[in-house]
This record gives structure tokens, sequence and C-alpha cells, in this order.
């Protein structure tokens, strides 16, 4: 059970984040900033940058990345792996708005179908593709639009139960995605499965935030420099090995994200309406706050289709931005941190890595 479950819950949503990551995410990087340098200058490379990121948030593209990312995580055949891009370019188009959760699913299934006939012909590089290419389609129109749906229906339900309750919202889905990020748990793919923008998205930012910063400043006295950049800018997902032996490292950013969450709902109203992966991805790379700033100014489909529009930020919401990401999870975990320390909870070595 515990293999199944790191294969299909840890690897496969692992790999799922890493294809949204190399498609959707990156291109919408690319196509914001051409759409941002045309305002300046209208300039044959400044188009392209925007061609370029049309290209990659294509739904198809987005789909067949997800896909291959999934079946390259399970290791599967190189003939399983290759036709997954048609599989997840037909889940994640048919599923809509919760496409990348009928991806996960549909893949992954169709990745084991596969995998059951391959390399047992002679004919293998037929047998293979044909097998998985068709139990993917079937199971696309069977179930694909109804996955979608699903998702698409709950991460609405959380979005609406975050504006209509900003405060209790704002804790719950702080500290659990931060959690989940810190995890061997792909946040990113949770965040983009549901579809998670606006203020929830925001929540989900300062969480994942408050995770990396603060462990990366709460362990700066073990780790030094290069500690504070592989879990600022990495993952505090390295610490789960400490966590292991002292869950009570924890405490620090982990209430720090309780606190930052609904500052970012109820105070600074910080919207996420970028890519719905940003929500999950914290510092890491600062995308999620390139997420937020994207969001501004080009709103992702699915924001838009939660009502998400286009504005000209102020000078609060980049206070906000960097308060909420950076300021306040180091100060309140270094806080924490310190706290901790002094009453033994933790001790020296408990953070190195």
């Amino acid at each position: 059970m515990n293999k199944y479950a790191k294969r299909y819950f840890i690897d496969a949503l692992g790999g799922m984040a890493q294809g949204l990551f190399a498609s959707l995410l990156i291109g919408t990087i690319i196509k914001t900033l051409g759409q941002q340098l045309l305002r300046l200058s209208t300039n044959a490379a400044f188009s392209f940058l925007v061609d370029a990121g049309n290209f990659c948030t294509d739904a198809h593209v987005v789909g067949a990345a997800m896909a291959v990312g999934i079946g390259f995580a399970m290791s599967v055949h190189p003939l399983v792996l290759f036709s997954l891009a048609a599989v997840g370019s037909a889940a994640n188009v048919t599923g809509g708005a919760g496409g990348p959760l009928a991806v996960l699913i549909i893949a992954i299934a169709a990745a084991e179908l596969g995998s059951l006939v391959s390399k047992k012909t002679k004919v293998d590089i037929i047998v293979t593709p044909l097998v998985t290419i068709l139990a993917g389609a079937l199971l696309t129109v069977l179930t694909a639009k109804w996955i979608g749906l699903a998702a698409s229906k709950f991460g609405n339900l959380i979005i609406w139960a975050t504006t209509l309750r900003p405060f209790l919202m704002g804790i719950l889905i702080s500290v659990i995605v931060g959690v989940v990020l810190t995890l061997p748990i792909s946040s990113a793919a949770i965040c983009a499965a549901l579809g998670l923008t606006g203020l929830a998205g925001g929540a989900a930012v300062a969480g994942c935030s408050a995770q990396m910063v603060g462990f990366a400043i709460m362990s700066f006295r073990e780790n030094r420099w290069g500690g504070l950049l592989s879990q600022g800018l990495g993952t505090s997902m390295l610490q789960m090995p400490n966590i292991v032996k002292n869950p009570k490292i924890w405490i620090g950013p982990t209430l720090a994200s309780a606190i930052t969450g609904p500052l970012a709902t109820c105070l600074f109203k910080m919207e996420m309406n970028g890519a719905a992966v940003s929500s999950g991805m914290g510092t890491c790379g600062l995308v999620g706050q390139i997420g937020v700033v994207t969001g501004w100014f080009t709103p992702s489909e699915v924001a838009v289709g939660h009502g998400a529009s286009a504005i000209a930020p102020s000078a609060f919401d980049w206070i906000g931005l960097i308060l909420i990401c950076f300021v306040l999870p180091g100060v309140l975990s270094w806080g924490f941190g310190l706290f901790l320390r002094r009453i033994g909870w933790i001790k020296e070595g408990d953070l190195t890595l």
C-alpha cells in the first residue's frame, strides 16, 4: 500500500507539477513579459515572446506535458511515456477548468494499463502505444468531463468560502497548503488541480512562503547562506528528515503561516490570479510572487472564470506582497524559533541539513 501511495500521490503528483512548470507556468511568465514589453515598444522580439508563451500555455500542450511528467515520474517504458502525450492532451482539454485532475487520474490509469502489455509481444512498438492511447482515450470520453467538473466545483467552493469567511479560510488554506508543500507531496499540483486562484490562491502563496522563508531564516545559524538559498528559493521539503526526528521544529513556520494567511486575505486582499499552479509554489524560484504579479496585469483563464480582472497595482499591493511573502514569515519564524530554542524544544543541530 505504501508503495502505491508513493507512486500515485507523491511521484505522479510531483511529475505533474514539473510538467505544469515546464509548460503553463513558464509560458505564462514568457507571455506576460512580452505583453509588458510591448507596452513600451512595438518590437518583433517582444511579439515573439507573446507567441512563444501562447504556444506553451495551449491546453493541448499543457495536458501533454503533465501526462509525460507523470509517466516519467512513474518510470514507465518509453513507448508508454511518449503515448501519454496524446492521452494528457485529450484529458486536459476535455476536463476543462478541472483538466489537471483529469490528466492526473487518466494518465496514471493509462500508464499502468500500457505497462501491463509493454515488452510482452514481438510487436511491442504497435501494441504498447495502441493500448495506452486507446485506454486513455476511452477513459477520457467516459470520465474526464466529470472529473474536471468535480475538481472545478470543489475549487470554486474553496474560493467562495474564502471570499465569505476570509479570516478563517485564510488560516486554514495557508496552514494546510504550506504543510503540504513541506511534505513530499506536490502542493503546486494540488492547487492546479483545484484551480486555486483569487484570495484562496493568495492565502496558499502566503502559507507556502511562510514554510520556505520560515525554515530558511530559522535554520540560518546551522545552515548559513547555502541553507538560506536552498530552502528560501528551493524547497522547505529539505527539512523533512529533521521534522521526522523532531516535529517541534515545524511549529515556527506553521504558526507564521497561520498569521500571514489571514493578513493576506483580510488586510492586504492579496489575490493570486496567475496560473493556479503558482499558488502552491511559494518562494520557489519566486514563482508564487511572479504569479501574483502576473495576475495583476493578465489574469489566467481560470482566474477570469472566477471573476478576476486586470488591475493597476498600488503601492499598498506591492508592500503587502513583500510583507506577506518575505518579511513577516522571516521575522515571525525567527521569533518563534528563538523561543522554542530557549525552552529546549529545538536543540542545536536539529535544523542542520
